[in-house]
């Protein structure tokens, strides 16, 4: 008798501005089957983000009960705001045999590969720098200041993509997200 293939967890990491939401929103509107953990943020909303959809928004003294209650699996401060996974959600998919997906930072998969050795580890690189600098640019979202902070963490985060099980290059969202499900066995 074959052993029963278990699902297991995929975290999709890569510095920011290189996709990794885009590539995700698609993958769910062709298998909205596939489960994507929402993060807790002390972030502020931007526009048209609701709580509990693209993050749980929480104050600095929850995320400190969050951490202190060993509740998060991963965990992260980033430009100033803090974020991090819900562990028994993650936990409870899994269990339930259901396909689990993790957009989250380096950091966050760094935590999530010690806590979950057997977890797949996925690498989103941007086709070039000169793209990756005109996404995070392009946003119109903020300040010049964290424009560069976030350019600086990039380079830091391009130079761990060895540390991946699989790098997948963000050429076409479309490719992307089909690459991502076939690595998951959804297809």
């Amino acid at each position: 008798m074959a052993a029963e293939v278990r699902p297991r967890l995929t975290v999709l990491s890569g510095p920011s501005g290189v996709g990794k939401s885009t590539v995700v929103a698609h993958m769910r509107k062709v298998h909205p089957d596939v489960w994507l953990s929402v993060s807790a943020t002390t972030r502020k909303p931007r526009p048209g983000e609701k709580h509990g959809v693209q993050y749980f928004f929480v104050t600095d003294e929850e995320f400190d009960k969050l951490v202190a209650n060993g509740e998060l699996l991963e965990w992260a401060e980033f430009a100033g705001n803090r974020y991090g996974t819900p562990r028994r959600a993650v936990l409870d998919r899994i269990e339930a045999g259901e396909p689990v997906l993790l957009e989250i930072d380096l950091q966050g998969a760094r935590q999530v590969k010690e806590s979950m050795p057997e977890s797949q580890l996925v690498f989103l690189a941007p086709p070039s720098w000169e793209e990756l600098v005109r996404r995070l640019t392009g946003r119109g979202t903020e300040s010049p200041e964290v424009i560069q902070r976030r350019l600086a963490v990039a380079k830091v985060e391009l130079a761990a993509e060895p540390e991946f099980d699989t790098t997948l290059v963000n050429t076409s969202v479309e490719d992307v997200a089909r690459e991502l499900l076939a690595l998951m066995a959804v297809v």
